[in-house]
């Protein structure tokens, strides 16, 4: 199954499934893929772990 990344506006970072919505707040970045590949999509995206609101 095909996933996407999706990002919220605190600039946080998961997985979720392409065929599904995503959750209120969230919004997709990039192209389906692998969860392999939007995992390692997040390590180059995420370089700070904290919330937005804490930088």
């Amino acid at each position: 199954m095909d996933t996407t990344v999706v990002v919220n506006a605190e600039e946080q970072y998961s997985v979720w499934p392409a065929t599904a919505q995503p959750p209120a707040g969230w919004r997709v970045v990039g192209e389906p893929g692998t969860r392999a590949e939007c995992l390692a999509r997040i390590d180059e995206l995420w370089t700070d772990m904290r919330p937005l609101s804490r930088r």
